[in-house]
C-alpha cells in the first residue's frame, strides 16, 4: 500500500499524489507501487525491494542522494493460546525533498503517526521525523518487555497448578521473543551510534536533546531485554522441575492408592480360592469379621502412608 502524507497547518493530511515535502510511506506495497516510488524519487528499485527482505540487517547507508536507516521494530504476534513478539526491519529514506518509510506490515509505530497520537512532528522536519520515530521504536519495544514480564509472572503463577506444557511452551516462546528483541536491539544501537556520528545527518540543537533519548530508551531496552531474557532462561528451568515434581507427586499418590486398594483384593482373593482349610469357610459371621479386619488392615496402612506423606 502507498500513501502520501504532508504536514499542513501542524495537521498531517492525507494527499492524493506526491509533493515535495510530505511523507512516502510504504507498506507491504505491491510492485506497481515501488516502481511508482522510484521514479519519483529516483531510488533505485533493488534498494527499495531489498528493504522488504525480512532478514535484512539494521544499517545506515549514505548515497548520493539520500541516507538510508534500517532498525527492526518489534511486533505482538500473541493471541490467546501463545505469546509471542518478533521483529521486522523497517527502512526510513530521507531524501533531499521527502522522507519515505517502507516495511512488510503496517505497525502500530507507523499507524501511531497516521493516526494522530503522535504530536509535535512535520513531514519536512525530516532528521526530527526520523528521529521521532527511532524513540517511538524504542518505547514500544519497552512496552512490550513490560508485557513479556507480566505474561511471565502470570504463567508462573499458573505453572504451580499445571501438569501439562501448555505453559512452558508459552514460556519458550517469551524466551525466544527477548532473543528477537535482544539482537534487534543491539542491532538498532549500532544504528543510533552511526547517526549519532553522522555528519550526513543534520542535527539542529533541539535534535541534539532527542538524539540523546532515543539512545536512552534504546539503551534501557537492551539492558531490560538481557535481564528478561536471563531470568526467563531460569524460569525456564525452574519451572521444567516444578511439572517434573508434580508429576512425581501424583504418581506417587496413585501408587499409594493401588498398594492400599490391594490388602482387600489379597483378602477376598485368598477367602474366594476354591481350597479347604481357610479360617471362617463355613462361617457365615466369619465373613463379617473378615471384611472389618480387612477395613481395619487397609485404615492402619492408609494411616502410615499418610504420616509419612506419602498421600
Amino acid at each position: 500500500m502507498l500513501k502520501f502524507y504532508k504536514s499542513i497547518n501542524s495537521k498531517l493530511e492525507t494527499l492524493k499524489n506526491f509533493e515535495h515535502d510530505c511523507w512516502i510511506e510504504l507498506s507491504n506495497p505491491k510492485s506497481d507501487e515501488i516502481h511508482k516510488v522510484s521514479e519519483i524519487t529516483n531510488i533505485d528499485i533493488e534498494t527499495l525491494n531489498y528493504l522488504l527482505d525480512e532478514e535484512e540487517q539494521s544499517r545506515v547507508e549514505v548515497g548520493d542522494d539520500y541516507i538510508l536507516v534500517i532498525v527492526d521494530i518489534p511486533l505482538n504476534e500473541s493471541s490467546s493460546n501463545s505469546s509471542y513478539y518478533t521483529t521486522v526491519p523497517l527502512g526510513i529514506i530521507i531524501t533531499k525533498t521527502n522522507i519515505i518509510t517502507i516495511s512488510t506490515v503496517q505497525t502500530d509505530i507507523i499507524n501511531g503517526f497516521i493516526n494522530g497520537n503522535i504530536k509535535n512532528f512535520n513531514t519536512y522536519e525530516k532528521d526530527d521525523f526520523l528521529l521521532k520515530i527511532l524513540l517511538i521504536n524504542a518505547k514500544y519495544y519497552l512496552s512490550y518487555l513490560k508485557q513479556i514480564s507480566k505474561r511471565t509472572n502470570q504463567l508462573e503463577r499458573e505453572v504451580h497448578k499445571s501438569l501439562k506444557n501448555k505453559e512452558l511452551l508459552q514460556i519458550l516462546e517469551l524466551e525466544k521473543s527477548l532473543i528477537y528483541f535482544s539482537t534487534s536491539l543491539k542491532s538498532n544501537e549500532v544504528v543510533l551510534k552511526k547517526i549519532a556520528n553522522s555528519s550526513h545527518i543534520k542535527k539542529y540543537i533541539k535534535d541534539m536533546d532527542l538524539l540523546e533519548d532515543v539512545l536512552i530508551e534504546n539503551k534501557q531496552a537492551v539492558e531490560m531485554a538481557g535481564i528478561y531474557g536471563d531470568i526467563l532462561s531460569r524460569v525456564m528451568d525452574a519451572f521444567s522441575a516444578i511439572i517434573d515434581n508434580n508429576q512425581n507427586s501424583v504418581m506417587q499418590f496413585l501408587t499409594t492408592i493401588t498398594f492400599v486398594l490391594s490388602i482387600p483384593t489379597i483378602i477376598s482373593g485368598l477367602f474366594g480360592m476354591n481350597v479347604s482349610g481357610i479360617p471362617f469357610e463355613h462361617n457365615k459371621e466369619g465373613f463379617f469379621l473378615v471384611v472389618i479386619i480387612t477395613v481395619i488392615i487397609s485404615l492402619i496402612t492408609s494411616l502410615i502412608m499418610y504420616l509419612k506423606k506419602l498421600f
